[in-house]
Protein backbone atom coordinates (compact mmCIF):
# COMPACT_ATOMS: atom_id res chain seq x y z
CA UNK A 1 0.00 0.00 0.00
CA UNK A 2 0.99 3.53 -0.64
CA UNK A 3 2.35 5.55 2.65
CA UNK A 4 0.02 7.99 3.99
CA UNK A 5 1.11 11.88 4.05
CA UNK A 6 1.52 11.08 7.32
CA UNK A 7 3.45 8.23 7.49
CA UNK A 8 5.56 9.66 5.06
CA UNK A 9 6.53 12.49 7.41
CA UNK A 10 7.13 10.38 10.21
CA UNK A 11 9.22 7.93 8.39
CA UNK A 12 10.87 10.98 6.20
CA UNK A 13 14.65 10.20 7.73
CA UNK A 14 14.43 6.71 6.18
CA UNK A 15 12.79 7.80 3.02
CA UNK A 16 15.93 9.81 2.70
CA UNK A 17 18.38 7.28 2.97
CA UNK A 18 19.86 6.75 -0.49
CA UNK A 19 18.48 2.94 -1.39
CA UNK A 20 15.83 2.62 1.66
CA UNK A 21 13.11 4.86 -0.16
CA UNK A 22 9.30 4.23 -0.12
CA UNK A 23 9.77 0.71 -1.15
CA UNK A 24 11.45 -0.19 1.72
CA UNK A 25 9.37 1.26 4.69
CA UNK A 26 6.60 -0.46 3.30
CA UNK A 27 8.90 -3.99 3.60
CA UNK A 28 9.45 -2.84 7.18
CA UNK A 29 5.21 -2.13 7.65
CA UNK A 30 4.34 -5.88 6.42
CA UNK A 31 7.05 -7.13 8.26
CA UNK A 32 6.45 -9.66 11.57
CA UNK A 33 9.72 -9.29 14.39
CA UNK A 34 9.58 -11.59 17.50
CA UNK A 35 11.69 -10.07 20.30
CA UNK A 36 12.22 -12.78 23.09
CA UNK A 37 13.17 -11.20 26.16
CA UNK A 38 12.51 -7.07 26.96
CA UNK A 39 14.58 -6.08 29.65
CA UNK A 40 18.37 -4.37 29.08
CA UNK A 41 18.69 -5.60 25.18
CA UNK A 42 14.73 -6.31 24.23
CA UNK A 43 14.41 -2.65 25.27
CA UNK A 44 16.82 -0.78 22.38
CA UNK A 45 16.01 -3.04 19.98
CA UNK A 46 11.98 -2.86 20.64
CA UNK A 47 12.46 1.09 20.28
CA UNK A 48 14.55 1.24 17.32
CA UNK A 49 12.32 -1.56 15.62
CA UNK A 50 9.28 0.39 16.48
CA UNK A 51 10.37 4.12 15.58
CA UNK A 52 11.76 2.59 12.30
CA UNK A 53 7.71 1.53 11.30
CA UNK A 54 7.89 -2.40 11.72
CA UNK A 55 4.42 -3.76 11.33
CA UNK A 56 4.02 -5.79 14.05
CA UNK A 57 6.27 -6.58 16.89
CA UNK A 58 5.48 -10.03 19.31
CA UNK A 59 6.64 -9.37 22.63
CA UNK A 60 7.50 -12.39 24.92
CA UNK A 61 8.76 -12.11 28.57
CA UNK A 62 7.19 -14.01 30.97
CA UNK A 63 8.48 -11.23 34.15
CA UNK A 64 7.26 -8.32 35.73
CA UNK A 65 9.16 -5.20 35.94
CA UNK A 66 11.17 -5.20 39.33
CA UNK A 67 12.98 -1.83 40.32
CA UNK A 68 16.66 -3.18 39.61
CA UNK A 69 15.87 -2.92 36.19
CA UNK A 70 14.94 0.46 35.77
CA UNK A 71 19.00 1.11 34.93
CA UNK A 72 19.04 -0.30 31.97
CA UNK A 73 15.50 -1.26 31.10
CA UNK A 74 14.16 1.66 29.06
CA UNK A 75 11.19 0.41 27.99
CA UNK A 76 10.07 0.39 31.61
CA UNK A 77 9.16 3.37 34.27
CA UNK A 78 9.17 3.28 37.91
CA UNK A 79 5.03 3.40 38.02
CA UNK A 80 5.58 0.50 35.86
CA UNK A 81 7.11 -1.85 38.80
CA UNK A 82 5.21 -5.10 39.52
CA UNK A 83 3.61 -5.19 35.84
CA UNK A 84 4.47 -7.68 33.45
CA UNK A 85 6.92 -6.52 31.11
CA UNK A 86 5.37 -7.77 27.59
CA UNK A 87 2.15 -5.25 28.83
CA UNK A 88 4.64 -2.50 29.91
CA UNK A 89 6.42 -2.64 26.83
CA UNK A 90 3.25 -3.10 24.65
CA UNK A 91 2.06 0.23 25.93
CA UNK A 92 5.78 2.17 25.63
CA UNK A 93 5.71 1.36 22.29
CA UNK A 94 2.10 2.50 21.68
CA UNK A 95 2.96 5.66 22.91
CA UNK A 96 5.79 6.23 20.86
CA UNK A 97 4.27 4.55 17.33
CA UNK A 98 0.38 3.99 17.22
CA UNK A 99 0.45 2.20 14.04
CA UNK A 100 2.57 -0.49 15.35
CA UNK A 101 0.56 -3.84 16.34
CA UNK A 102 1.97 -5.66 19.22
CA UNK A 103 1.35 -8.83 20.24
CA UNK A 104 2.34 -10.02 24.19
CA UNK A 105 3.24 -13.25 25.93
CA UNK A 106 3.92 -13.46 29.26
CA UNK A 107 5.74 -16.86 28.10
CA UNK A 108 8.96 -18.47 28.54
CA UNK A 109 10.49 -20.16 25.94
CA UNK A 110 11.56 -23.94 25.56
CA UNK A 111 11.87 -26.64 23.71
CA UNK A 112 8.25 -27.66 24.37
CA UNK A 113 7.08 -24.43 22.78
CA UNK A 114 9.38 -22.16 21.08
CA UNK A 115 8.77 -23.46 17.80
CA UNK A 116 4.75 -22.94 17.35
CA UNK A 117 4.84 -19.82 19.46
CA UNK A 118 7.78 -18.42 16.32
CA UNK A 119 6.37 -19.75 13.48
CA UNK A 120 4.50 -16.85 12.52
CA UNK A 121 7.60 -14.14 12.55
CA UNK A 122 9.58 -13.50 9.80
CA UNK A 123 12.30 -12.65 12.19
CA UNK A 124 13.87 -13.19 15.80
CA UNK A 125 15.35 -10.98 17.99
CA UNK A 126 16.88 -13.21 21.06
CA UNK A 127 17.12 -10.47 23.92
CA UNK A 128 17.62 -12.93 27.01
CA UNK A 129 19.79 -13.40 29.98
CA UNK A 130 20.92 -16.68 29.84
CA UNK A 131 22.69 -18.81 27.03
CA UNK A 132 20.43 -21.36 27.36
CA UNK A 133 17.78 -19.57 25.83
CA UNK A 134 20.16 -18.04 23.52
CA UNK A 135 21.09 -21.93 22.07
CA UNK A 136 17.41 -22.65 22.33
CA UNK A 137 16.60 -19.70 19.65
CA UNK A 138 19.28 -20.48 17.88
CA UNK A 139 18.17 -24.18 16.74
CA UNK A 140 14.84 -23.47 16.54
CA UNK A 141 15.51 -20.36 14.28
CA UNK A 142 17.58 -22.80 12.24
CA UNK A 143 14.92 -25.39 11.90
CA UNK A 144 12.15 -22.60 11.03
CA UNK A 145 14.67 -21.54 8.77
CA UNK A 146 14.72 -17.71 10.65
CA UNK A 147 17.05 -15.05 10.59
CA UNK A 148 17.92 -14.35 14.07
CA UNK A 149 19.79 -11.25 16.07
CA UNK A 150 21.36 -12.83 19.13
CA UNK A 151 23.67 -10.89 21.68
CA UNK A 152 24.94 -11.15 25.08
CA UNK A 153 25.90 -8.78 27.87
CA UNK A 154 28.24 -8.50 30.75
CA UNK A 155 29.22 -5.68 33.04
CA UNK A 156 31.41 -3.07 30.39
CA UNK A 157 31.43 -5.31 26.88
CA UNK A 158 28.87 -7.53 24.71
CA UNK A 159 28.44 -9.11 21.49
CA UNK A 160 26.18 -9.36 19.01
CA UNK A 161 25.95 -11.93 15.83
CA UNK A 162 23.51 -11.91 12.82
CA UNK A 163 22.38 -15.40 11.91
CA UNK A 164 20.55 -16.04 8.57
CA UNK A 165 20.10 -19.78 8.41
CA UNK A 166 22.04 -21.61 5.25
CA UNK A 167 23.93 -18.04 4.57
CA UNK A 168 26.01 -17.12 7.66
CA UNK A 169 27.19 -19.76 10.58
CA UNK A 170 25.20 -20.24 13.33
CA UNK A 171 26.01 -19.34 17.11
CA UNK A 172 27.08 -23.28 17.36
CA UNK A 173 29.78 -22.48 15.10
CA UNK A 174 31.04 -19.75 17.24
CA UNK A 175 30.45 -21.71 20.14
CA UNK A 176 30.11 -25.23 19.73
CA UNK A 177 28.00 -26.15 23.11
CA UNK A 178 26.11 -23.83 26.41
CA UNK A 179 28.63 -22.59 28.10
CA UNK A 180 28.81 -23.21 32.01
CA UNK A 181 29.70 -21.43 34.78
CA UNK A 182 29.80 -17.74 33.27
CA UNK A 183 28.99 -14.75 35.61
CA UNK A 184 25.71 -13.40 35.20
CA UNK A 185 24.65 -9.64 35.07
CA UNK A 186 23.38 -10.14 38.89
CA UNK A 187 26.64 -10.97 39.66
CA UNK A 188 28.82 -8.74 38.05
CA UNK A 189 26.55 -6.54 36.94
CA UNK A 190 26.33 -4.40 33.85
CA UNK A 191 26.23 -0.70 32.63
CA UNK A 192 22.96 0.20 31.00
CA UNK A 193 24.93 1.88 27.69
CA UNK A 194 26.31 -1.39 27.01
CA UNK A 195 22.97 -3.49 25.95
CA UNK A 196 21.86 -0.10 24.68
CA UNK A 197 24.46 -0.47 22.05
CA UNK A 198 24.19 -4.25 21.31
CA UNK A 199 20.58 -4.06 21.24
CA UNK A 200 20.55 -1.33 18.83
CA UNK A 201 22.90 -3.67 16.70
CA UNK A 202 20.00 -6.23 16.63
CA UNK A 203 17.69 -3.73 15.39
CA UNK A 204 19.94 -2.67 13.04
CA UNK A 205 20.58 -5.89 11.53
CA UNK A 206 17.10 -6.82 11.60
CA UNK A 207 16.17 -3.75 9.97
CA UNK A 208 18.39 -4.03 7.20
CA UNK A 209 17.57 -8.04 6.33
CA UNK A 210 13.35 -6.64 6.05
CA UNK A 211 14.56 -4.08 3.79
CA UNK A 212 16.97 -6.25 1.50
CA UNK A 213 20.27 -4.30 2.47
CA UNK A 214 21.90 -6.97 4.29
CA UNK A 215 24.01 -9.14 1.93
CA UNK A 216 26.00 -12.28 3.17
CA UNK A 217 30.10 -12.34 2.73
CA UNK A 218 31.05 -13.88 -0.29
CA UNK A 219 33.66 -16.22 2.15
CA UNK A 220 30.67 -17.67 3.83
CA UNK A 221 32.16 -16.00 6.99
CA UNK A 222 29.69 -13.93 9.79
CA UNK A 223 30.36 -11.43 11.67
CA UNK A 224 30.59 -11.24 15.46
CA UNK A 225 30.76 -7.79 16.73
CA UNK A 226 31.98 -6.96 20.22
CA UNK A 227 31.92 -3.76 22.76
CA UNK A 228 34.13 -3.09 24.92
CA UNK A 229 33.29 -0.19 27.15
CA UNK A 230 36.33 -0.18 29.31
CA UNK A 231 38.88 0.50 26.59
CA UNK A 232 35.97 1.93 24.47
CA UNK A 233 37.07 -0.69 21.54
CA UNK A 234 34.57 -1.72 19.13
CA UNK A 235 35.56 -4.84 16.47
CA UNK A 236 34.05 -7.30 14.51
CA UNK A 237 35.41 -11.07 14.59
CA UNK A 238 34.94 -13.08 11.34
CA UNK A 239 33.26 -16.57 12.52
CA UNK A 240 33.68 -19.54 10.29
CA UNK A 241 31.53 -22.20 9.68
CA UNK A 242 32.44 -25.55 11.45
CA UNK A 243 31.62 -28.42 9.06
CA UNK A 244 29.90 -30.68 12.32
CA UNK A 245 27.80 -28.21 13.72
CA UNK A 246 24.02 -28.35 13.11
CA UNK A 247 23.75 -25.66 10.73
CA UNK A 248 25.86 -27.18 7.86
CA UNK A 249 23.11 -29.02 6.81
CA UNK A 250 21.36 -25.71 5.33
CA UNK A 251 24.37 -24.63 3.10
CA UNK A 252 24.04 -25.33 -0.30
CA UNK A 253 27.36 -25.67 -0.83
CA UNK A 254 30.12 -27.43 1.15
Amino acid sequence: MPLSDDQKLRYQRNILIPGFGEEAQAKLAAARVAIVGLGGLGSPAAFYLAAAGVGELGLFDPDIVELSNLQRQVLHATPDLGRPKAVSAAETIARLNPEVRTTTAQLRLAEANAREALDGYDVVVEATDNFAAKFLLNDVCLDLGKPLAVAGILSLSGQAQFIVPGAVPCLRCAVADVPEGVPTTSEEGVLGAVPGILGSIEALEVIRWIVGLWRPRADGTGALHSVDGETMRLNTLRVRRRPTCRCARLWSTP
